[in-house]
């Protein structure tokens, strides 16, 4: 039987100031859940690990009654994805792991208890994959490139996560690789821990675009600097965030305050929303312009945006606070 995904309340623009987070997007998630427990990008679709694990973090910051179970159904699906070396992949039935893997020991931590093996065998798979930039393979191709007048100015000594095993760092997934690192307790962490947290912060860092902020990881190119993107800047910058003061995070947060007001999508406007609030600086409520997107197009029903809206519309999680902010 189909299921009704449209709002069953008055259209934001008529509705006065309803809040908006557990009107409309809140219900979303929920109804959206699969009967198998996971959630997929958009209603009635395959169960994935990337939107389950964002709906369930989602999830654990509401206040509504049925986010109990539906966090326990949602942990039993991703348990059950988990393949046998510890990784997860995009889907449950595709190969092999890659970046969700971090998403998905995220969403099964809990801060105020010890992460279980589960969460443990897949940190141990994410600090043991590395990225290609230290292959042989690449090392060649970055010769031929130079002799061939490719210029890509970075450090390849700095190496982070990326989107799938073997291929080169990428900003997004090194950043949720870092903020799973800094919700795990360090007498948790693997050997060689530290120094892939470190590398991966180092290489954020190299990879930051000359005017600040961040694109996809290609700072300069031909010597023309690249230009910053609101998803990748947010994310480096919440990975980033036990070094508020630094002259690169203040740079980088300069810029994304300079465009939050220009920001189009639902999805950049919850992010930056949700980065700048987590480095304590003020910042307009998205709502009047979330409810007019929402409003247009319900933003295209997907769970992905949907969980954003609801993190960047709740009180700060405490997987996006500074490691000083989490002690205190």
């Amino acid at each position: 039987m189909r299921v009704d995904f449209k709002p069953a309340v008055t259209p934001w623009k008529e509705a006065g100031h309803l809040p908006f987070r557990e009107v409309y997007c809140l219900p979303f998630l929920l109804r959206a859940q699969n009967s198998d427990g996971g959630w997929g990008y958009h209603p009635e679709s395959q169960s994935s690990v990337e939107p389950t694990a964002w709906a369930a973090l989602a999830l654990r910051e509401g206040p509504k009654p049925e986010s109990p179970q539906a966090l326990e159904r949602a942990a039993k699906w991703l348990r059950q994805a988990q393949m046998a070396d510890g990784a997860w992949p995009a889907a449950a039935d595709q190969h092999p792991g890659c970046w969700v893997t971090a998403l998905a020991c995220l969403a099964l931590s809990d801060q105020t208890k010890a992460p279980d093996e589960t969460v443990l065998k897949g940190l141990r798979w994410l600090l043991d994959t590395w990225p290609a930039e230290g292959s042989t393979w690449s090392r060649l191709l970055r010769q031929w490139h130079k002799k061939s007048g490719v210029v890509v100015r970075q450090n390849h000594a700095l190496r982070g996560w990326s989107w799938t095993p073997g291929t080169a760092s990428w900003v997004e997934p090194t950043a949720y690789a870092l903020i799973l690192l800094r919700n795990i307790p360090d007498r948790f962490h693997p050997k060689g821990a530290v120094r892939r947290r470190q590398l991966g912060e180092r290489m954020l860092y190299d990879r930051m675009c000359p005017s600040g902020g961040w694109n996809a990881g290609n700072p300069m190119v031909y010597g023309v600097p690249g230009e910053p993107r609101i998803g990748p800047t947010a994310w480096a910058l919440m990975a980033l965030v036990d070094y508020k003061e630094r002259a690169e995070n203040r740079a980088s947060l300069d810029w994304l305050e300079r465009n939050y007001e220009n920001i189009s999508g639902p999805a950049s406007l919850a992010l930056a929303h949700l980065c700048i609030r987590a480095y304590g600086r003020p910042v307009p409520p998205p709502e009047p312009k979330l409810g007019d997107l929402y409003s247009e197009n319900h933003f295209l029903r997907n769970v992905v945006v949907a969980a954003w809206v609801c993190l960047s519309l709740g009180s700060i999680p405490s997987w996006l606070q500074s490691s000083s902010e989490a002690e205190a």
